[in-house]
């Protein structure tokens, strides 16, 4: 791999973060708070845009990186070919980008949030806590991203529970919190105790109907009205992969490179969020069985397998 030949940055650089959807969105917001931080810490100066259409993405990559961007930070879910002509065109600016491919050429990083780690933890805790051995599943869309997540949940729960059965749904939208809360109705109408909620929405129906829920992405116990429903959620964090990007920038020595690895637990990407009100409630054999399991996800001596095949209901 042939790394950049970016000059060295002693002092703060120009970083401009492209969004399709709102910063408050979770995907985009994991992106937007970690560049916020570093611009607290005096590493960056940073601009962004949201809300841009795959149809604009492009000519804003191109406004940035004319404007003196050193590191754009994006998505290229939508526009992979199109965003890597981008990084050609433009060798001297970084590119750090949310992408289910390979990096490319020499200033083309990616990353995904693989928070597979933390669902597998939670499953446990679902798997230990259910009273039917029926949970609830409800994602957007059954794409590698959630697959993985759901396939990891569903193998945390069966590790301790190899009764449990699982009702999973995709309600073929990002973001429509009446339609996944319908699912969410009629998955515990078929006996469900227990959700996972990957999408907005369903925290309400497992409120109103009285039953616990997992979250995603964010605390969604603290930010989405999750108080006395969410027992925990598996968190995703950007911070340490957004610092080394900056710090290579900087050192000059930034080039093309995954980084799966900096979006997992052993480098900070990823976590389990706390029980709070629930803390006394989680079994203790589910609880000690976690805190065995992060240590060793933390030293590499457990693996949680990443299967990015769409999970299928059991019952």
């Amino acid at each position: 791999m042939v790394t950049m030949a970016f000059a060295a940055q002693a002092e703060k650089i120009k970083v401009a973060g492209i969004y399709t959807v709102p910063v408050q969105q979770k995907w985009a917001g994991t992106l937007h708070r970690a560049l916020v931080e570093a611009e607290k810490a005096g590493q960056i100066d940073y601009v962004f845009s949201e809300k841009t259409a795959n149809t604009d993405y492009v000519r804003v990559m191109r406004e940035y990186a004319e404007g003196g961007a050193q590191l754009i930070v994006g998505e290229a879910f939508g526009i992979s070919r199109e965003a890597r002509k981008v990084a050609d065109d433009y060798p001297q600016v970084a590119f750090l980008m949310g992408d289910p491919g390979e990096e490319y050429g020499d200033n083309f990083s990616v990353f995904d949030n693989y928070i597979h780690e933390p669902c597998y933890l939670m499953g446990v805790i679902a798997g230990s806590m259910t009273k039917t051995n029926k949970i609830g599943m409800i994602g957007g869309y059954p794409i590698g991203e959630v697959n993985r997540l759901f396939n990891a949940f569903m193998a945390g729960a069966r590790s301790v529970n190899p009764d449990v059965e699982f009702k999973v749904s995709f309600i073929g939208s990002w973001y429509d919190p009446p339609k996944a809360k319908e699912f969410a109705f009629a998955q515990m109408e078929s006996g469900v105790d227990v959700l996972y909620a990957e999408r907005a929405g369903v925290v309400d129906a497992a409120r109103e109907k009285g039953i616990i829920a997992f979250g995603n992405v964010n605390d969604m116990n603290k930010e989405e009205n999750g108080t006395d429903v969410v027992v925990a959620s598996a968190l995703w964090h950007m911070e340490a992969a957004i610092d080394n990007a900056i710090a290579d920038v900087k050192a000059g020595k930034f080039e093309a490179e995954n980084y799966k690895d900096w979006t997992m637990m052993q480098k900070g990407g990823a976590s389990l969020s706390s029980f709070y009100e629930f803390d006394a409630k989680v079994p203790a054999a589910a609880k000690s069985k976690v805190e065995e399991l992060t240590a060793q996800i933390m030293d590499g001596s457990f693996v949680v397998e990443i299967v990015d095949e769409q999970p299928k209901s059991t019952y």
